[in-house]
């Protein structure tokens, strides 16, 4: 008697790589949307004559506005099937996105960033929770770890092609270019990806506002909503500034930028599908210790660096990068698997909510407390953000412990 060959259940069926293709592509273009400030931030004061308190808030605009839009769609996430509202604010995004590229002064760039906000910054909570619906935890980490990877590819090859195109044609047609990408990825969806409404089957009689309230006060929900937000603001508080410290005080050519970009990038895409394998394997949140405690040291040195040969930038850069990202997937698969799926949408855009606004605020902050006197003078109190970042992480590491606990005590009532 042959025995009947049963599927093996760790594998991807096609549909499901199409899924996490196309999410990782609207990862990338939002990603790129909003990283793309960072490198563009010296062409950007230089140009319009901006100081960094101005810099630092038009980076801060797009994250406010995310996050109360994020609020304000919260109550409602978890009542539409989930294609549909991935199309609605993707195509929000792609016209905020062309706003941004035909922007001719500071207050139009503001409104520009506010507009691409409002829809950018909950395409992220929506992917997340298509992830989770259509992914088990067994799989949940390697997925996370590709569909993170749209930062690393915009890393690779976004930052450098934006770079080089700004170069040539100026700091607005790498908008125009995120425009013609996300278009394509847009009839993907339209065409290809499948409704998701199995979220709807979970009858719910309360209306969104009493939805929103119960999802806020969940006392599980809401540490994971504090491990996400000290996640985020270290990273804001700096990152406004990468391009800006790299040139005037570590003497990086434009030339060498997009390499500098890249390299990072490239360790990106190698080390995030390491990592989502390793979350699979191993204890998420000692990974996630491991992954912080690296990324604290690498900061207290790269943020106290002066002028040394760009190899070792590079070399830094990229040890910056893998403590960094590596950080995520571990964090953000224990944080998805917090919310009933019935409560899903609510708590994805809320978490992401919560980590824009915490990181706009960071990066305002941040704005306050670096100086740079003149166009080409050094940023200055650059160290001092890192040494915030890493007080910070800290506390991330316990409220990290915190979710794992909750998520393993659940696990362990559901074997009884």
């Amino acid at each position: 008697m042959t025995e009947t060959k049963q599927p093996d259940l760790t594998k991807f069926t096609s549909y499901q790589i199409f899924v996490i293709v196309i999410l990782a592509l609207t990862q990338f273009t939002v990603i790129l949307d909003f990283m793309i400030m960072s490198p563009l931030g010296d062409m950007l004061m230089k140009s319009m004559e901006l100081t960094t308190g101005q810099f630092a808030f038009a980076v801060s605009a797009y994250a406010f506005s995310a996050g109360v839009s994020g609020i304000a769609t919260a109550g409602f996430a978890d009542r539409f099937d989930r294609k549909k509202l991935l199309l609605f604010f993707y195509v929000g995004f792609i016209l905020g996105t062309l706003f941004c590229g035909i922007t001719t002064n500071y207050p139009m760039l503001l409104a520009a960033r506010i507009i691409t906000g409002i829809f950018g910054g909950v395409i992220g909570s929506i992917s997340m929770a298509i992830g989770a619906d259509l992914f088990s935890i067994e799989k949940r980490g390697r997925v996370m770890g590709f569909i993170q990877m749209g930062f690393g590819v915009s890393q690779v090859l976004g930052i450098p092609i934006s770079l080089y195109i700004a170069n040539v044609w100026g700091w607005r047609s790498p908008f125009l270019m995120i425009v013609g990408l996300a278009t394509i990825v847009c009839l993907g969806i339209v065409f290809k990806l499948k409704p998701i409404t199995k979220h709807l089957e979970v009858k719910s009689d309360r209306n969104p506002l009493l939805h929103l309230w119960y999802t806020v006060a969940n006392r599980n929900y809401r540490i994971g909503f504090l491990a996400t937000a000290l996640l985020s603001i270290g990273g804001f508080m700096m990152m406004p500034w990468g391009s800006a410290f790299s040139i005037n005080n570590l003497q990086v050519t434009k030339e060498q930028l997009p390499i500098l970009f890249m390299g990072g990038g490239v360790s990106t895409l190698i080390i995030m599908p390491l990592i989502g394998k390793l979350s699979d394997k191993m204890d998420k949140f000692k990974l996630f210790a491991i992954a912080a405690t690296w990324m604290a040291v690498i900061v207290v040195i790269y943020t106290n660096l002066t002028p040394i040969p760009f190899w070792l930038v590079m070399i830094m850069n990229i040890l910056l990068m893998i403590g960094i990202m590596s950080r995520i997937v571990p964090s953000m698969a224990l944080v998805m698997d917090l919310p009933q799926m019935q409560d899903r949408g609510a708590f994805m855009s809320i978490n992401t909510s919560l980590q824009q606004i915490s990181g706009g605020i960071a990066a305002a902050v941040g704005g306050l407390i670096v100086v740079q006197k003149t166009k080409y003078s050094p940023i200055e109190h650059y160290d001092t953000l890192g040494y915030l970042m890493v007080l910070i992480s800290i506390f991330g590491v316990y409220t990290i412990y915190r979710v794992s606990k909750i998520i393993k005590a659940r696990l362990h009532v559901g074997k009884l």
